[in-house]
This record gives C-alpha cells, structure tokens and sequence, in this order.
C-alpha cells in the first residue's frame, strides 16, 4: 500500500506540472519537455526499483517465518545446517550451474578452483565396486609418490579412523589437510597377504598447469590442463625452451581444459599478438562487472605459426584464448565445438568465513560475440510455462543467432562456443571400451603387470604385446565383468513395445532368431575392438611409470587432431588461406 501511495502521488504531481501554462519562450518549453521526460522515466525506474526492494524483503520474511515455524512446531528436531543448505542450494541450481555456496568447510575447494593449490597428498583416488577407495594415481614428486604409494593401493585407515564404508569425498577430506601436518595411512597392497603402513606429511599440492611440452617434428606441442596463477609464465618458459630446441610451430592443446582465471587467459593471448589489442569484455547488471582486457605487454612471437586444439570440455578461459586467437585471425583452431560458457564469475564474502561464487557478467570477444550456449534465463522461463501448461518451449533458436566477424573478415557467430576452422571427426568409444577403461579389471591387470615389470621402454618404444593382451583377456573372461550394450536394450525395449501393442506372438519367431544373433559374446567383442583396447591398457601402463607426462605422450602416438595440426602447419598456403590472409 506504501509503494501504491508513493507512485499515485508522484503520478498526481507529475499530471500537475505537465499542465502548467507553457511560456511564450520556445526554449523554455523545450526544456520542460525534456524535464518531463527524464522526470517520467526516473518515477517509473524508482517505482520498479522500490517495487523490486519490497519483493525482496516480504520473500526474505516470509522464508524467515517459515523456518521459525518449522524449527518451533515440526515433530521432530532440524539441523539448521542442513535444511538451510538445501534452501541455498535449490536457490543457487535454480539460476545456473556455475552459481554456488561454499561454507567455511568447503572454502579449500574454492581455492582449489582458482589457484590450484590445496593441502594434501598429491593423488587422485576412487572407489572399486566392492566399495573400497584405492589410489589411482599419485602425481609424481608429490608426497603420496615419494612415500611409496602406488595405483590399486587399498585405503584402509588414516591414524585411527577406519575407512570401511566411507566414499571418496568423505576419504579425501581426510587425507587434505593443513601443509605440515603428518598421519598414518594403513593399505592393503594388491597381492600382499600384509598391510602396510605410511608415515605422510602433507604438502602444499599445486599441479603444474602444463604437465607436458615436446617436440613433434619441428612442431612445439603444449598441454594446458588450466588457467591456474602462474600459467602465462609457464607457458612462456615452454615456448622459449621449445623455439631453443628447434620448433617453428607451436600447437597448443586446450582440449580438457574447463578453464579458470580470466586475467591469465589475456596474458596468454598477449603471448601471440601485440599490445594494447581488446581481447575480451565483459558486460554486467553492475557497473563493477563492465569491463573491457586489453593486452599490456610486448608480445612473445607475433609471426609464429599456431594451432589451437580444442573440444567439447574446452571451456570458459580456454574459450576465451582459443575464441580470441580465432577473431583475430592468429591461430587456427582446430577439434570439434566447444563447451560454450560465456559467463563471468565472481566470489563474494560471506558471514562466518563462507563465500558465494556466483555468475556477474557475460563476457565478449573481439569481434564482439558471446559464445554462451545455454540461456538460463530462457530454461527457467520454460520451465514455468511448462510447470503452468504442459508445455515445452524451445530455447534454442539456433536461426535468431547474430554473426560477426574476424579482424579480416571472416564469419563467426554467437552462442554456440567456439566452432572451429577445421573439425576433426571420432569415432564415438564403443562400450566394451568405455566400460573396460573404468573397470576395476583394468586396474587389477595394471598392477599385476607393474609388479612384474620393473621398468618398461620410453614411451614411444612401449606397446602391448599380444601375450599381454592374451592374459587381459582371460582376466576379463574370469572376472564379473559386464557392461550395458546398447543393441540388448534396444531389442528389449522393442519387445516390450510389441507386447504391449499385440505384435510379439506374430513376431516371436523372428524376435527370438535376432536374440541368438545379437546375443551377448565377449570373445568377439574384444577382437572387434582390440586396437581401441590396446590403446586403453597402453595408458594404463604408462602412467604408472611414466605419470601424467607420459600418459599423454601416449595419447600422442595416435591422435587425430595433433595430426591435422601439423598438416595444417606444414601448408602455409592452407594455413594462410584458412585465416584469409
């Protein structure tokens, strides 16, 4: 009723000052009109805006009330904590998925995320089937490696807590903690009758933002797993260190990269191209959030040849080097669509040592285009037409996109991630491998092979042999080993279909002789897909030995679109012609 009364008086005044007899001077009247129009907008913004504060403040009231209620009259006891969280956390998944609460207890995960840095062992772990956390990898010079840890390693107890029954999120809490400090770690080593036992210390853990550089021909190759502080100059030690052994191309492999710091993503462009250029803005409700980067140094190299390797899990920071090198016609870009996620976050402190990582801004590349894919603001809009009708709205409009263009010319648009100047195609994984790689099978089999292998040849000499993949294959034919094929379900759900609608009897016969056809061999299976497989239980092996460096030296052997990067580079009419120079 206040806001009711507020906005009919000013309406009031407002009628009254526009009658007012006009002044013969013409001047005088012009600038009436125009205080007029500036009144009228700011009456209606300031009724919005109070509108909008009162909104707030009745919601936020009602949800206090609520609470109260609750925690006064519900039968039985609430933990504020927990029913809180899930308030918060319905809020925050309603607006999109970067949007996020972090508690006092979750802060080391924010931190993790911006600076890579977190207190602990150095490992990755996991769970078996059989519900027990192993370790599956130990990076190398890191406290888990240098201790004696090693892949398929049980977990059994840390000082006195008991790990039985624990997941993996629970296991590694645990296992971090503040650098310096020191506790007992119990496994059980597969194949040992014994436990064993590890005195650790924890370090302050900071994975290299480029586990790998190297030589390709005389093409310098560069992984960059994410945008972490200290990335530029990483990156810039690498291309020195490669230029000095020969390369005069440099690839840059942004696949798998979800991104990270923004400002390390301009300096990186700034590597490749001059000072003082736009490389993106960003754009915000906020005034703060308005922001345009530009580059402030001198330039690494600005005439080297540059791929740029990309995918769907290229996203954000990685958009943004790869998006901006492509609108200034730098680089070719070279994979299949990325990841589009066009969106700026920040974190804001909260009470009691929390924070909240929220989305502020969009951000824009050079030739001013927004490669966000997904509108949220759309989705929650269908959604409640679809909660209030029934029905679904499309939200994806591919036909209203805008296109823009590169520095010379060249057509790009909006709203679908980077699309690149040359798309490679794969082959999708078959299940058998999917489900191989991720097998507790695969793991027993690395371990038992690293117990009897002692060392194994560089990478580029190791392979498997046919006697290794013969033993592979009968551990998985005496395993429990299965996975979902796609044709059994199919046919299942056919079937299902045809009973229903009274067709099964008349095709029993025919059902039936596909069941014998498609019935489940794993034998055929794997000599189907034994290159693929080869491929997995190669990794397997190397990275035991080897480390993530390896590992990916391995990929390497066979990838397509390494390959087509130095084609691309070796053909500087191709080259040129892709960038319209």
């Amino acid at each position: 009723m206040k806001i009711l009364k507020y906005f009919t008086l000013s309406i009031l005044q407002f009628f009254n000052f526009l009658f007012l007899p006009l002044h013969t001077n013409q001047q005088i009247s012009m600038k009436r009109i125009l205080l007029l129009l500036v009144f009228s907008l700011s009456l209606f913004t300031s009724y919005a805006q109070l509108e909008h504060n009162f909104s707030v403040a009745k919601n936020l009231d009602i949800f206090n009330s609520i609470y109260r209620q609750l925690d006064i009259f519900y039968v039985d006891s609430l933990e504020a904590d927990k029913i809180i969280r899930v308030g918060i956390d319905a809020m925050t998944n309603e607006l999109d998925i970067y949007t996020k609460f972090y508690p006092e207890e979750d802060m080391g995960e924010l931190k993790m995320m911006t600076t890579g840095k977190y207190g602990g062992i150095g490992s990755i772990i996991r769970m078996r089937k059989d519900s027990t956390v192993i370790i599956q990898e130990p990076y190398p010079d890191m406290p888990a490696a240098e201790v004696g840890l090693q892949v398929g390693d049980v977990l059994l107890q840390i000082d006195d807590k008991d790990l039985k029954g624990m997941n993996t999120t629970e296991v590694s809490e645990l296992l971090r903690g503040e650098p310096g400090t020191t506790f007992m770690l119990k496994v059980q080593r597969p194949g040992e009758k014994k436990t064993r036992d590890f005195k650790i210390t924890r370090r302050s853990i900071k994975l290299p933002a480029i586990p790998y550089y190297g030589l390709m021909g005389d093409a310098g190759y560069i992984f960059l797993r994410e945008f972490t502080e200290g990335c530029t100059k990483d990156m810039r030690k690498a291309i020195i260190s490669l230029k000095e052994k020969g390369a005069k191309k440099i690839i840059l492999d942004l696949r798998n990269n979800g991104g990270g710091l923004l400002n390390e993503a301009v300096d990186m462009v700034n590597l490749f191209v001059p000072k003082n250029v736009k490389i993106v803005e960003t754009k915000g409700k906020m005034v703060a959030s308005n922001f345009s980067y530009s580059t402030k140094n001198d330039p690494l190299d600005l005439d080297i040849p540059l791929a740029v390797l990309v995918d769907d899990n290229t996203a954000s920071a990685a958009e943004i080097v790869s998006g901006a090198l492509q609108d200034l016609d730098r680089a070719v870009v070279i994979g299949c669509d990325t990841y589009g996620k066009g969106l700026v976050q920040s974190s804001r402190e909260l009470p009691y040592n929390g924070s909240i990582k929220l989305t502020t801004a969009k951000y824009y590349l050079p030739s001013g285009r927004c490669i966000q894919k997904i509108d949220y603001k759309k989705l929650r809009e269908a959604a409640e037409i679809y909660r209030a009708t029934g029905k679904r709205v499309d939200t994806k409009a591919d036909s209203t996109k805008q296109i823009f263009h590169t520095a010379g010319g060249r057509e790009v648009t909006e709203g679908n991630g980077i699309k690149p100047d040359i798309e490679v195609k794969h082959d999708t994984v078959a299940n058998i491998v999917y489900y191989l790689s991720n097998d507790d099978v695969m793991t027993d089999w690395g371990t038992k092979y690293y117990q009897n292998h002692p060392t194994i040849p560089a990478v580029k000499d190791f392979s498997i042999t046919d006697a290794d993949y013969a033993e592979f294959k009968k551990m998985v034919k005496d395993s429990d080993f299965k996975y979902d094929r796609v044709s059994e379900k199919r046919l299942a759900d056919l079937k299902k279909s045809a009973e229903f609608e009274g067709y099964y009897e008349d095709a029993k016969p025919e059902f039936e002789a596909l069941e014998k056809k498609l019935a489940h061999n794993l034998d055929r299976e794997m000599d189907r897909k034994e290159k693929e497989i080869r491929d997995v239980m190669a990794n397997e092996i190397v990275r035991r030995y080897y480390f993530q460096e390896g590992a990916i030296e391995q990929l390497l052997k066979d990838d397509d679109d390494s390959k087509r990067a130095i084609e691309v580079l070796n053909n500087p009419t191709e080259y040129n012609k892709i960038l319209g120079k």
